[in-house]
């Protein structure tokens, strides 16, 4: 989990090509260091931001007032996230966003994607993939919360982030499931019987 990937990538790749005016870019973004635990934003803020995770883990999480939180979430190495609540004129984010792992992440004005795409094609097609991207990651999380039991949520995660399984913490991952650690244990523990964990 230590490749650095720059924000400039990212929004290449998102683009599929080289990107005018990068300047522009480099002139609009910030950059944060942070460790374990660390909150990189709170439910409730005004972050009218596109975040670039450029190193580390992002954990994404939904908490309620009675103190209860799920994790909605992770953003790896190489991911652009925003929340689409608070871009709205005045809006505040419905979320909040911690460091899982030590993180480095790039904080762009979104004011500044905006007046980029109404100039070039190319940032207009790097901000719609990225929001395509997002919708396909929305429309899949939905799928398997609704559809699938919390074993077969489980064993999807470890597919799907096989190298995130091993450095962040089994709370995390069991509140990412929807399920409390005890019942993660549980899982585990039959998954080993039947020989499909170590």
């Amino acid at each position: 989990m230590s490749t650095y990937v720059s924000t400039v990538d990212v929004f290449c790749r998102l683009a599929g090509s080289d990107l005018p005016n990068i300047a522009d870019l480099i002139h609009a973004k910030s950059q944060r260091q942070l460790k374990p635990g660390e909150a990189l934003f709170h439910v409730g803020d005004s972050v009218p931001f596109a975040f670039v995770v450029n190193i580390g883990v992002i954990k994404l999480v939904y908490e309620t007032p009675a103190g209860d939180s799920w994790i909605k979430g992770f953003v790896e190495a190489g991911t652009c996230f925003a929340s689409l609540m608070a871009l709205k004129e005045e809006g505040v984010t419905n979320f909040s966003a911690y460091a899982a792992t030590e993180s480095t992440i790039d904080i762009v004005e979104y004011r500044k994607l905006e007046q980029l795409a109404d100039r070039h094609i190319e940032w207009q097609r790097a901000l719609g993939n990225a929001f395509k991207y997002y919708g396909q990651r929305k429309e899949k999380r939905e799928l398997e919360l609704l559809t699938q039991s919390p074993e077969e949520r489980y064993l999807g995660f470890l597919s799907e982030y096989s190298e995130l399984s091993t450095c962040i913490r089994q709370h995390d991952i069991a509140s990412y499931i929807r399920v409390t650690p005890v019942a993660l244990s549980r899982i585990r523990a039959r998954l080993k019987v039947r020989g499909i964990l170590a």
